[in-house]
């Protein structure tokens, strides 16, 4: 977030050689995970409100035995045990439940957190992201409705309805929009004073381990303000994290950089890569692989309400909401998608009616109109059980649906919408090592990286964490629950916790 002058001055100095420190820790990603991360490691430390009184009797009462110390201090293990809820993760449970205690039951209990500012306790930390703070939210058309509720989508001690009662607006059907949610995190990182920590058009391309003595003579091209580490080393490090990369200039230059780091927190989400289908002819320029290019097709009005039909695959939330969009503009799409529409697997068939009325509209679309009879829906055909075989360069898609049967249709654009997948080529292996099965690619919900359930550190790796997406924490609510257990393990590394 600092300006390109003030960035390029950082990325040029030479740090002293004789007084060479890595860094404690880099976080790579600046989206919610790597936001609340970094107010945990600014000094802000969490304890258990005095009077406060949790509906879990269990839990108040482990609250309740040590009220001095902070949450951050104490047997994160044992104050989760026994918790449930809708994440796998006892420590992003934990947290959820002490900042938003009857949530899921519907209702409005306050924290039982405060919050306490320890200067002393502060570890020194750079995050590194490609865009501004928020991450891919900055990357999702503006008026999309968010799944998860508005309250859930706010980082510690700043609650989102009271950000978005200053701005005089209130929750549609209680969520929020993806431009509020984006807004939102930019408002985070300034009120609680950690843009010194942040470094907004870099992009990382190489993180690897190297050996703390061959580099302590190197001069160092790095993105710290101010060299002097306040971080406390137990014991000095056999080998460090030199994390290569580049920072994009307002002309458009790219700058080198690297740094050295002790920890490296990896936070990217997973955002960055389309899955593919792997299917003949989808490079070729009308098959997309992210909603935004239907909004610029239909800005452009290269595609409108006498087109050819819009084709939509995939049976998951974005491919609903690229159908509703196209609804929207009397755009005809046709939609398929592999699942029968009463696979209790489908998103829609987990969503409450009430809560999500225009996702369960499109379920009711899909089930109602087929290809083989007609519905009340103008503009959409529903082929459930069917898979792309092939685009044409003459813009025709051959289908097959479970029994064999091909059908063909001309269309104006694809777009495959299938989910994505981390981009983690700046990882040896693309992170496949560090993965619950080493044989098969990093996956946020069938393969996410191994890492102690405790701390979210690497079980291959150690120094290297792993918070949101990339270690199955797949809501907003649940990935802080990670930046705590890691602010947690990163404390007690730097000897910076209370006697």
């Amino acid at each position: 977030m600092l300006p390109d002058r003030k960035m390029y001055a950082l990325l040029t100095r030479p740090q002293n050689k004789s007084g060479f420190k890595p860094l404690p820790v880099v976080i790579i990603g600046n989206g919610p995970s790597g936001i609340c991360l970094s107010y945990l490691l600014s000094g802000n430390i969490p304890y258990f409100k005095r009077g406060s009184l949790h509906p879990h009797p269990i839990l108040q009462r482990k609250l309740e035995e040590a009220p001095d110390v902070s949450i951050l201090d104490q047997d994160l293990e044992y104050l989760s045990e026994g918790l449930e809820g809708r994440s796998h993760s006892p420590v992003a449970l934990l947290f959820d439940t002490l900042q938003r205690p009857d949530t899921d039951f519907g209702g409005t209990a306050e924290s039982v957190l405060t919050w306490w500012h320890e200067t002393n306790r502060a570890i020194p930390h750079l995050v590194l992201g490609r865009n501004a703070p928020g991450g891919a939210w900055h990357s999702i058309e503006g008026s999309m409705v968010t799944l998860s509720r508005g309250e859930w989508m706010g980082l510690p001690d700043l609650p989102f309805k009271d950000w978005l009662k200053q701005k005089r607006r209130g929750l549609r059907n209680n969520r929020a929009t993806a431009e509020d949610i984006a807004q939102y995190y930019q408002h985070y990182v300034m009120k609680k004073g950690l843009q010194k920590n942040f470094r907004c058009g870099t992009v990382v391309t190489s993180v690897r381990k190297v050996s703390a003595e061959s580099i302590s003579n190197h001069t160092q091209k790095d993105l710290l303000e101010n060299s002097d580490s306040l971080w406390n080393f137990n014991e000095k490090s056999a080998e460090v994290f030199q994390v290569d990369g580049f920072f994009k200039t307002v002309k458009g230059d790219k700058e080198p950089f690297s740094i050295y780091a002790e920890n490296v927190v990896l936070a990217t989400g997973t955002y960055d890569s389309p899955t593919w289908l792997g299917v003949k002819g989808e490079n070729l320029s009308y098959v997309h692989h992210q909603l935004s290019a239907l909004e610029e097709a239909v800005k452009n009005n290269s595609i409108g309400i006498m087109s050819d039909p819009v084709l939509i695959v995939g049976a998951g939330l974005t491919a609903a909401d690229a159908i509703l969009f196209a609804h929207h503009c009397n755009i005809p799409v046709i939609h398929v998608f592999r699942r029968q529409v009463s696979d209790p697997g489908l998103i829609f068939n987990q969503l409450p009616k009430m809560m999500y009325p225009e996702y369960h509209k499109v379920h009711q679309m899909m089930k109602e109109q087929s290809a083989a009879c007609a519905g009340p829906y103008e503009c959409y055909v529903s082929l459930p059980e069917h898979h792309v075989l092939s685009f044409g360069k003459d813009k025709k898609c051959i289908f097959q649906d479970k029994n064999g049967y091909q059908k063909v249709y001309k269309i104006s654009m694809a777009l495959v919408l299938t989910g994505s997948n981390p981009n983690l080529s700046f990882l040896p292996n693309n992170a496949i090592d560090l993965a619950m099965d080493s044989d098969q690619p990093v996956n946020p919900k069938r393969n996410p990286i191994d890492v102690d359930p405790f701390t979210y550190e690497c079980t291959q790796e150690k120094g290297l964490y792993a918070l949101g997406p990339l270690a199955g924490d797949n809501f907003v609510r649940f990935v802080q629950g990670g930046a705590l257990a890691v602010a947690s393990s990163l404390l007690k590394k730097a000897n910076k916790n209370p006697p």
